[in-house]
């Protein structure tokens, strides 16, 4: 089997999964925020016909799977037309929303327009931790009712939740919630300190609790048939290895499902963003400029933009992040080391692993002087 960061000959890896902002308009103002998104219109959002064009081009990429997301993607009035064009080409189609905004009507419209999947972001255990951090009272409340109109409507769903200091003695039980709602998956996200994440840093876990948070749910999966995913947390990746080795076993499909055959870091090798007016990222939370649609074919974008071809080439990464023996499988945020350092291809700076032996081998080697 070729190892899932393998670059394939001729240079371009295929294109997994796409983050699409149709719209950055979003009825709600959530604390971690990667857009500060607010509720009024943005100028330059694509129009019906440019999107429709755009979606003509993602095949060639590599059939990716579809993440339809904003802001709030419910708040575009054409959202279905769109994803009925992508389901018509096979594409595999999903919705990432707040599910405030989602009705019977709404939840029926998903499903018959493509949608396979729903997402809804719930990051406290009841109304007062999750309205707070949504920036809406009621927020709780009518994310259930989402949940339970697209129970009825037979539409699939999974809860993101994203860890913060202010939820992290309480964000496992929120499992529970999620388990006894019907959930599909649940997925943890680490805060990345950008848009209106970067005003609270403050919230931001150190490398120690990351790394116990991941160990955590290392073990967590052992007990649960529901699907686990730990996103932005590539160092994920290193641990289950590490943890599986110690254990005797070795990490594959068949007992680690998908997280055996995908790397921490997908930006610019197996997943990007592109944002509302067309502007191509590595991913939301790197505001890193790739290209534009409008003015470049997607599909060229992928295969030649520069930061791409930088991501795809393990000698671009600065620090420990260059000669790590576990690179191939993390990667390291850039995301996060931009924010905090500057420059995205400095090491990831919530890393508290140590390269060992092979790694200060392949250090020495890259050292040497011309």
């Amino acid at each position: 089997m070729r190892h899932p960061s393998t670059i394939p000959p001729d240079g371009v890896p295929k294109l997994r999964l796409l983050a699409w902002e149709i719209t950055r308009s979003c009825n709600l103002a959530c604390k971690h925020c990667r857009a500060a998104a607010h509720p009024e219109a943005y100028p330059g959002e694509l129009t019906r016909a440019e999107a429709v064009k755009l979606i003509s081009g993602f095949a060639e990429t590599g059939a990716p799977i579809i993440i339809f997301t904003g802001g709030e993607p419910l708040m575009r009035p054409d959202v279905f037309d769109l994803v009925s064009c992508a389901d018509a080409q096979k594409l595999r189609c999903v919705l990432a929303t707040n599910g405030t905004l989602i009705t019977p009507d709404i939840a029926r419209d998903m499903k018959k327009s493509g949608i396979q999947r729903c997402s809804i972001s719930i990051d406290g255990l009841d109304a007062s931790t999750h309205d707070a951090f949504r920036g809406l009272p009621g927020a709780f409340s009518s994310a259930m009712a989402g949940i339970a109109h697209l129970k009825k409507a037979g539409l699939e769903f999974q809860i993101n939740t994203t860890i913060t200091r202010d939820n992290l003695t309480g964000f496992k039980d929120i499992f529970k919630l999620a388990d006894s709602l019907g959930a599909a998956a649940w997925h943890i996200f680490l805060l990345v300190p950008t848009g209106r994440g970067a005003e609270i840093q403050d919230q931001m876990i150190s490398a120690e609790e990351y790394e116990a948070i991941l160990n955590w749910f290392y073990d967590f999966r052992k007990t649960t048939r529901m699907q686990l995913k730990a996103t932005c947390a590539p160092h994920y990746y290193r641990v289950m290895r590490e943890r599986a080795r110690a254990e005797g076993i070795k990490a594959t499909p068949q007992n680690f499902g998908l997280d055996a055959v995908t790397r921490g870091c997908l930006g610019g090798t197996g997943f990007c963003f592109i944002s509302h007016t067309g502007d191509v990222q590595p991913c939301g939370y790197l505001d890193l400029h790739c290209g534009n649609a409008l003015q470049q074919p997607f599909p060229e974008i992928w295969r030649t933009s520069a930061p791409f071809l930088q991501f795809r080439n393990q000698a671009e990464y600065e620090g420990k992040c260059g000669y790590c023996e576990y690179h191939k499988v993390c990667g390291g945020c850039r995301a996060r080391a931009y924010s905090l350092t500057g420059r995205y291809m400095a090491e990831e700076p919530l890393c508290r692993y140590v390269p060992g032996q092979r790694a200060g081998e392949l250090r020495k080697e890259t050292e040497k002087p011309c």
